[in-house]
């Protein structure tokens, strides 16, 4: 296992389900992989992106509290929780749902998932949606409707959140959606008791707020999440691209997207470091990355702009997957920890 003690985050080289059940500290996990998902596996917290891993040492992300954690299913979400923290993951096939004329498919299961995960928050007290991880099958394909599918995707998740009262402030978490090779849909989450700050670009309009050229309904989260445990400090940066404004730059170009997503990351983690509550500002080459890019052929390019930027050292997977617009070619997300400056001053 690679990260410290403190760390909520774990990268791992395999995915071992029995030992991280063992582990009475574990919350959840997400694994990249095409293999299939054995019956062990299906019944735990644990999130399989189904996708090629291009690059990079770890297939596994696993999350950990300081304390035991108890497991369970309510609401068809599959959960783990400590004192702190409550990790899930729930999984709906499009074939249960049938169309109707005012909702695809894709919609009802994406307003589906997330009513679903409202009511388990709701039902455990862990109110504070922090970070959501959105995977979907074909998400620039066109559906039996004419929407893009991620359009379709955005309607059922923009409902369900109107529908919760979550649609303003920092009740909008951090959240990335990408295309994957098939699949159900498939939606992780980490929530917390208390609310996370939530974090916007000042390069980019709020997802929230686009206009209707991206959709009936907009893309629900923030840029950026920042949260707060005790002794640390965390940051959750949303899938990030080659966006000025509301509009993609740079099409066709993977080299000059790679550096106007770098740019974005860099103007985000500015606006964190302004929001926090004191502390180092938080550096690019702190960041724990997933990169998805949507060619292969582009993944040399990407890697060189990417190292050049965070580090040589930078823990970063490479993954095949197809991002949210069609004209962009790549997507960066990220998390960092850190100690609070307070807790810092005491230590010897």
């Amino acid at each position: 296992m690679t990260g410290n003690a403190d760390r909520l985050l774990r990268l791992l080289p395999a995915l071992d389900p029995a030992a991280l059940a063992d582990d009475p500290r574990w919350l959840g996990a997400s694994w990249i992989g095409t293999d299939a998902v054995d019956a062990a596996t299906a019944a735990l917290p644990l999130q399989r992106i189904a996708a090629p891993l291009l690059a990079g040492a770890w297939p596994v992300e696993a999350w950990f509290g300081t304390g035991p954690a108890r497991g369970g299913v309510a609401h068809g979400v599959r959960y783990r929780c400590n004192a702190d923290l409550l990790f899930g993951v729930v999984e709906l096939d499009e074939a249960d749902f049938a169309a109707t004329p005012a909702a695809s498919p894709l919609q009802q299961a994406g307003q589906r998932a997330y009513d679903s995960l409202f009511r388990l928050l709701a039902d455990t007290g862990y109110t504070a949606l922090w970070r959501v991880w959105n995977y979907i099958a074909d998400i620039n394909g066109s559906g039996d409707d004419g929407l893009e599918r991620y359009r379709e995707f955005n309607i059922g998740r923009h409902l369900a959140f109107e529908a919760a009262g979550r649609l303003s402030g920092d009740t909008i978490p951090a959240a990335c959606a990408l295309g994957v090779a098939g699949g159900p849909l498939s939606v992780a989450f980490l929530a917390g008791r208390a609310p996370a700050r939530a974090i916007e670009n000042p390069r980019q309009m709020s997802a929230y707020r686009y206009p209707a050229d991206y959709g009936p309904r907009s893309p629900t989260f923030s840029r950026a999440a920042l949260a707060r445990l005790p002794g640390t400090d965390w940051l959750f940066v949303s899938g990030t691209a080659s966006i000025v404004g509301h509009q993609t730059v740079h099409a066709g170009d993977p080299v000059a997207q790679t550096r106007e997503t770098v740019a974005n990351l860099a103007a985000v983690l500015d606006e964190a470091s302004r929001a926090a509550d004191g502390g180092a500002p938080w550096r690019l080459d702190a960041l724990t990355c997933r990169a998805y890019v949507r060619h292969p052929e582009h993944l040399p390019a990407v890697q060189a702009e990417l190292r050049r930027a965070l580090g040589e050292a930078a823990q970063i997977a490479y993954i095949q997957a197809d991002v949210c617009r069609a004209d962009l070619l790549v997507e960066v997300e990220a998390q960092a920890c850190r100690r609070r400056h307070e807790d810092e001053a005491r230590r010897p």
